[in-house]
């Protein structure tokens, strides 16, 4: 089999740790990447030299501490090498205690409330089981080492923390299962694959949009005739340029070690997908962000412009970031159904433990995906309903029901599966067909979470997956600890118990079906249609106890992370207003306004001299400039009125830019098409 050439040449890998390590530290150091193990202190200062002496040789001139504040991007603070020994002589060095851990000031990330603002240290921390790996810019590269972000006094400002700690809740939890099922010890591994949307357009349109420079999306900008109606761009022939950015993308990624696999079409003109192999979770996430840094900067170096906003153009799809999670144990994925009965009941169980966890915690994981730009995207005819449920298929549903019921399944395989004492039917491989309305769905081997932005940083959903998890799995496992006699027997009407009890979450049919709301609220399942309701559950007692119990966020985290959120969203939709009021005013108004002043003019002249052709339609036109111009100073008006209220409130701005969006882009279709001051929908999204 022929291997890539350079791929991950730019990663201190495995290869690159043996070369540049001696024996005995490189075992060690691998043993922490792959399985986890403690790291041992001693071989810091072994592994920073080995890492520095790669790092020059890959043409690095400085290191960074690479990490992930509460802003939903990254960061990093560059230091050179550089190591003065006397006047005019230097070398470079690279110390232990540089790689293990540094100060950065914290004072301008969000925290929260975790620190004052006086308070400005904010501590880096090497995380061993991602690899350092080499960013390359024109003029040289830097070394980049992926470390968790804490504060004085220990409390997580950024995302990595959490998700390591939530591994470790899902491990323990899953090798605590196991055991019952007479399985030895084995490396738990919690992957993930996420697929990445995004628009691409020329750099020259962009930069005449003050809406998506300031925001990432357009607040104005009338639908053209045809946008994806067709269906026509959804894996349709990829253009010349943009398979050329494609391809610049993908060796890029592939030099970091990314494994990029998957590029098309999307549904919307000017859409596209990137989806990546699976990876354990902690890496995925870290190449997730790496891999939407590397889309922006290759559109820019082709004159183009990535935009990762969730909703960029109104009237057309949005983007997001499906998050393929899976769960195995010895290399065995537990969510794939078995050739043996054994195999299958811990299959049955896994997935059960999923429902309940899901069914429980559903407000966390809407939580997660709550954000401005989401708020466009979730349940709008496009993207998975803001209603957290669960799609499994027909044949699992029918699987599930049966043991409900303490029947034997209609399955159209007449072989038998033996659970316990009952006979179900054996469970396919696939047992599934694809269900794009759910927001959490079942792929045959794997949970498909799809209501996360594209914009937004996997860490946060699949930190809160991981711990409710962790938490339905130890609960199963204290109810086994608490019934007496034989195993099988027990958990086959534990299994019983759980699905009876939590199978409301489970919906197959349509999600954007306008049935779905009001049946979703006979079965009491929550719907946070906003992100100031989505992020309520934050506040709740019974939230915050869990994730402190799993030590995965303590109550003051909890807190924090509420309150980053709420700014967030109020900073954003307050920007979103203003940008709006500015164009509106400064670049719409004028141009309305000299042309209604034109064809006055025009009728004038043509009445003066006598002419009868052409001014009634003049007239009607100028009859409808005339009551836009009208319109859109009282929408202006009132929208300066809704940003300069005591207090935020985002459902007046909202809907008062709601409102001068379509005085806006009726006045669009008004004006002399060469005089609109901003590039439209139909050049933006068909010329690329």
């Amino acid at each position: 089999m022929e291997t890539i050439k350079h791929y991950g040449e730019d990663v201190f890998s495995e290869k690159a740790i043996r070369k540049y390590l001696k024996k005995p530290v490189a075992d060690k150091l691998i043993a922490t990447m792959k399985e986890y193990k403690a790291l041992d202190p001693s071989i810091a200062e072994d592994v920073a030299q080995g890492m520095k002496n790669w790092a020059v040789d890959m043409g690095a001139t400085h290191f960074t501490h690479w990490f992930q504040p509460l802003t939903g991007g990254t960061a990093e603070k560059h230091d050179s090498f550089l190591e003065p020994t006397g006047i005019a002589s230097a070398v470079l060095d690279f110390s232990g205690k540089n790689l293990i851990g540094g100060e950065a000031d914290a004072s301008s990330f969000p925290t929260g409330g975790l620190r004052s603002t006086f308070e400005a240290r904010g501590y880096t921390a090497w995380d061993p089981t991602s690899p350092a790996f080499i960013k390359r810019h024109e003029n040289g590269a830097t070394l980049c080492i992926p470390t968790v972000f804490c504060s004085y006094k220990g409390a997580a400002l950024d995302t990595k923390t959490p998700l390591l700690r939530s591994i470790q809740a899902v491990t323990k939890a899953t090798e605590r299962l196991m055991k019952k099922f007479d399985q030895k010890k084995a490396h738990t591994s919690i992957t993930l694959g996420a697929e990445q949307e995004y628009f691409l357009i020329d750099r020259e349109y962009y930069l005449r949009r003050p809406d998506l420079l300031q925001t990432g999306r357009t607040v104005f900008g009338a639908a053209p005739a045809k946008h994806q109606q067709l269906d026509d761009h959804y894996y349709g022939s990829i253009r010349p340029r943009i398979l050329k950015f494609m391809t610049e993308v993908e060796h890029r990624l592939w030099k970091l070690g990314i494994p990029a696999k998957t590029r098309h079409n999307e549904v919307a003109p000017a859409q596209f997908e990137l989806a990546p192999m699976f990876e354990e979770i902690n890496l995925a996430v870290d190449h997730n962000m790496l891999i939407m840094e590397v889309l922006r900067q290759t559109a820019e170096n082709l004159g183009l412009v990535c935009l990762l906003h969730e909703k960029p153009f109104d009237g057309v799809n949005g983007s997001g970031k499906h998050c393929n999670w899976s769960l195995a144990y010895g290399g065995k994925n537990l969510l794939s159904p078995g050739d043996n009965p054994r195999d299958n009941a811990m299959f049955l169980t896994f997935l059960s433990a999923i429902i309940r966890a899901v069914d429980l915690h559903a407000d966390m994981l809407r939580t997660t995906t709550a954000g401005a730009g989401n708020d466009h995207r979730l349940g709008a005819n496009e993207a998975p309903p803001a209603i957290i449920s669960i799609f499994l298929g027909d044949e699992l549903t029918e699987v599930m029901a049966s043991i409900e019921a303490g029947t034997k399944s209609r399955s159209r395989s007449k072989r038998k599966m033996r659970l316990g004492v009952d006979s179900l039917p054996p469970l396919p491989r696939d047992t599934t067909d694809r269900n794009r309305t759910s927001p959490f769905a079942f792929t045959g081997n794997k949970f498909e979470f799809r209501a996360p932005g594209a914009s937004q940083n996997c860490a946060q959903s699949m930190m809160v997956l991981n711990t409710i998890v962790a938490e339905s799995i130890d609960a199963v496992c204290d109810k086994l600890d608490a019934m007496k006699g034989d195993f099988n027997s027990n958990l086959q009407a534990l299994l019983q118990r759980l699905i009876r009890k939590h199978k409301r979450v489970l919906f197959s049919g349509d999600g954007y079906s306008s049935d779905w709301p009001a049946e979703a609220a006979r079965r009491n399942l929550p719907n946070f249609k906003d992100t100031p309701s989505a992020v309520l559950p934050l506040k709740d007692k019974a939230n915050r106890e869990l994730f402190a119990k799993y030590g995965v966020l303590s109550e003051t985290e909890m807190e924090s992370r509420y309150e980053i959120a709420c700014e967030d969203y109020e900073r954003r939709i307050r920007i979103e207003g203003e940008i709006a009021l500015e164009m509106a005013r400064g670049m719409i108004r004028p141009v309305v306004a000299d042309e209604f002043s034109r064809l006055a003019t025009a009728i004038g002249q043509a009445t003066k001299d006598g002419l009868k052709m052409g001014v009634t339609g003049l007239k009607a036109l100028s009859l409808k400039l005339g009551a836009g111009l009208d319109d859109l100073h009282v929408k202006c008006e009132r929208l300066e009125k809704a940003l300069s209220q005591k207090g935020f409130r985002h459902e007046g701005i909202l809907r008062t830019m709601t409102d001068l969006r379509k005085t806006v882009d009726k006045l669009e279709h008004l004006v002399d098409d060469s005089r609109w001051p901003m590039p439209k929908y139909r050049e933006m999204l068909f010329i690329y």
